[in-house]
């Protein structure tokens, strides 16, 4: 009998804790602090007053940044305010009603929060994700696009008539045009029912869904298909009809002819809807704003919320170091509470700091591309930023997925639009699979891969990691 010694490496509650807490949006975590202040009493919150205009958080009646802003403006403009504008017998000083509902295009008034609080038209949710990976010459274009998507969400003008109109190369529209696509709901600025099912087809296939024949079906038959010619069809793809049946249920199950259905028309064009429910605009969870031509990083929560320990709880703790006359179980009521809010508000701290951190960074890197756009891109991957600031490169990317920044042009982008990816997809699932045989731990399946690959910001289906790696020449991890 031989006996065998094994090492795991056993990670400690409070590394997952903090790990889970930053893995959370901006909105997510709200609703963990607000779940937090319920179920613990020796944690309080003080939320912060904000300014409506600039952001920041202050006390009293006025903004001090925004009242110091606006009285520099009035004694420079040429309607100078009068002394009605303030009550000199008051002790207090107050921000007129001119410097208040004065020009708010700059910078310093702007209000991230008011923005993104706000609920938008499909239209200018396009435009706002157009405007993140488009030049500006190309915006108009890109503008004219979305004005021409009827209720249905298809493209009503042609691409040759676009062209004429700004007198470009109908290539150029096309591009154009499809990055519209890429941003929109899927199928939304389709020319045709062909393209919009195509179009969603592919987005559906990205997702780990796909059937046989599907494609092909909609590609040469679809008009067959709505006469419901499956005999015909199944004879000349030389199928059964039954195939023909299950990809027909497919399309109808997955598909829709009516991309932009449950999105009602307003005045200002479609609204997002999703399952009849309006849903809000991507919300930033930091904001990268310039300032006498500095960047500054700011992250959403800080903005809000300050978590601070019950003064009650605060003082019991310190008299039962001290006193003899509480119980045993008052005594743990107390210390478990008290324990527990300061974990929490550590772990908030820190996620703070390592958003901030990771920001900052991206800032220094990738100045240009706040500056001009994605063409001003440099190349950096998730690992290099790791290693400019010394954390591991999963708690990279358990910082940056599924988050977003908004730009000093207020656009609001992934922060995955800071990367690029250095390595061919299938280098990565090379590296990934050797990484794994390097460590001898056990063998990772495709959709693990896959969850490997999302947290590096690269998504794709699980089939497409089985195909890469088949390509490869690397075995199915029941077989490595």
């Amino acid at each position: 009998m031989t006996m065998t010694q094994e090492h795991s490496l056993r990670v400690s509650p409070s590394l997952i804790a903090l790990n889970q807490i930053l893995a959370l949006s901006s909105q997510q975590l709200q609703e963990e602090i607000r779940k937090e202040l319920e179920e613990n009493p020796a944690l309080e919150l003080l939320e912060r007053q904000t300014c409506t205009i600039c952001g920041s958080a202050y006390n009293g009646r006025a903004c001090p940044r925004c009242m110091t802003d606006n009285a520099e403006r009035l004694r420079t403009s040429e309607h100078k305010s009068t002394s009605d504008d303030f009550e000199s017998n008051s002790e207090d000083y107050y921000v007129s009603e001119e410097a208040w509902s004065g020009n708010r295009d700059s910078d310093e008034e702007f209000d991230p929060i008011t923005i993104v609080a706000a609920e938008m038209s499909l239209s200018e949710r396009i435009l706002t994700e157009l405007g993140a990976v488009l030049d500006e010459a190309e915006m108009p274009i890109a503008e004219f696009l979305v004005g021409s998507l009827d209720e249905r969400g298809y493209l009503s003008a042609s691409i040759e008539s676009i062209s004429h109109t700004f007198n470009v190369e109908e290539s150029k529209v096309e591009r154009i045009l499809k990055e519209l696509q890429m941003v929109a709901p899927p199928g939304v600025g389709a020319r045709d029912l062909r393209e919009c099912l195509l179009i969603q087809l592919s987005f559906v296939k990205e997702n780990g869904s796909n059937a046989p024949y599907v494609e092909e079906l909609i590609e040469k038959y679809l008009t067959a298909l709505g006469e419901h010619k499956y005999g015909y069809i199944a004879q000349q793809m030389g199928i059964s009809v039954e195939e023909v049946h299950k990809a027909r249920d497919f399309i109808k199950h997955y598909l829709s002819p009516f991309p932009a259905e449950g999105q009602t028309a307003d005045p200002n064009g479609l609204q997002w809807r999703s399952g009849g429910v309006k849903a809000g605009y991507v919300v930033p969870d930091v904001i990268i704003s310039r300032r006498d031509g500095e960047y500054e990083v700011e992250v959403v929560e800080s903005k809000r919320f300050v978590l601070k320990m019950s003064p009650m709880y605060a003082n019991l703790s310190h008299e039962m170091n001290v006193a003899a006359e509480y119980n045993a179980d008052d005594r743990e009521h107390v210390r478990q509470y008290v324990a527990r809010a300061k974990f929490f508000m550590s772990n908030i701290n820190q996620r703070r700091e390592t958003m901030l951190k990771i920001t900052k960074c991206l800032v220094e890197t990738q100045d240009e591309f706040l500056r001009d756009g994605v063409r001003g891109l440099r190349p950096l991957t998730r690992s290099q930023l790791a290693n400019y600031i010394g954390m591991h490169e999963s708690t990279v990317s358990r910082a940056t997925a599924g988050k977003y920044v908004m730009l000093p042009n207020r656009k609001v982008v992934s922060y995955s639009d800071f990367f690029t990816v250095s390595l061919s997809i299938k280098d990565v699932i090379k590296e990934i699979i050797e990484t794994e045989s390097k460590k001898n731990n056990k063998p990772l399946t495709d959709q693990r891969i896959v969850e490997q690959l999302e947290e590096r910001g690269i998504r794709v289906a699980r089939r497409t990691v089985a195909k890469y790696r088949a390509q490869l020449k690397i075995l199915p991890s029941t077989l490595r």
